[in-house]
C-alpha cells in the first residue's frame, strides 16, 4: 500500500508546501489531534462536505470545533434544502472516510468553500486522505491553490 497519502500528492503536483504529519497514536478527539499536531483547535480545518441537490455537493472547510451556520449557508447559496452527506456519499464523492477527508485529490471536482475562521490562522492541517495522518501547510497556501474556492462567513 502507498504510504503517501492521496491529498500530500495532490498539492506535490500543485507545486504547494507542506508536511505530512503522522499520529503516532489512534486520534480520538479534536482536542488530541490538536495536541499532537503542536497546534491550537482553531489551526485544525474540517472538511464537511454538503448534499445541496440530489447529485451535487459542496465541500466547506472550518477551522475548529466550529459549526457551519445552516442559515448562513442556505443563505449564501440562496438554496432552502441542503443536508449534510451520509458516510456513504462522502466516500462515493470524495473518495476518502469520514475522519480523513480533504480537499484535495478528489475524483470529482467539487466546489469549495472556506470559512473565515480558516484563513486567521496562519499554519493549518487538513485531511490527507488517510487515518491518523494530517497534512500541514499555510492557510495563504491553501487559498491559493483551491483556485475556485470562496471565503466566506459561514460559522455562528
Amino acid at each position: 500500500m502507498n504510504d503517501i497519502p492521496p491529498v500530500s500528492i495532490a498539492l506535490e503536483k500543485l507545486g504547494v508546501p507542506h508536511k505530512i504529519f503522522r499520529h503516532e497514536t489512534p486520534v480520538t478527539s479534536f482536542e488530541q489531534a490538536a495536541s499532537d499536531r503542536g497546534q491550537r483547535a482553531s489551526q485544525i480545518v474540517r472538511s464537511i462536505l454538503f448534499r445541496i441537490a440530489e447529485d451535487e455537493f459542496l465541500m466547506v472547510l472550518v477551522a475548529g470545533p466550529a459549526q457551519v451556520s445552516w442559515k448562513n449557508l442556505r443563505k449564501y447559496l440562496g438554496r432552502s434544502r441542503i443536508s449534510m452527506a451520509t458516510e456513504d456519499e462522502v466516500l462515493a464523492v470524495t473518495g476518502y472516510r469520514i475522519g480523513t477527508v480533504g480537499p484535495f485529490g478528489l475524483p470529482n471536482q467539487l466546489k469549495v468553500l472556506i470559512d473565515a475562521s480558516v484563513m486567521l490562522e496562519e499554519e493549518i492541517s487538513i485531511g490527507s486522505g488517510m487515518r491518523n495522518t494530517a497534512i500541514i501547510l499555510k492557510s495563504a497556501d491553501l487559498h491559493h491553490a483551491l483556485k475556485n474556492s470562496d471565503v466566506v462567513s459561514l460559522v455562528e
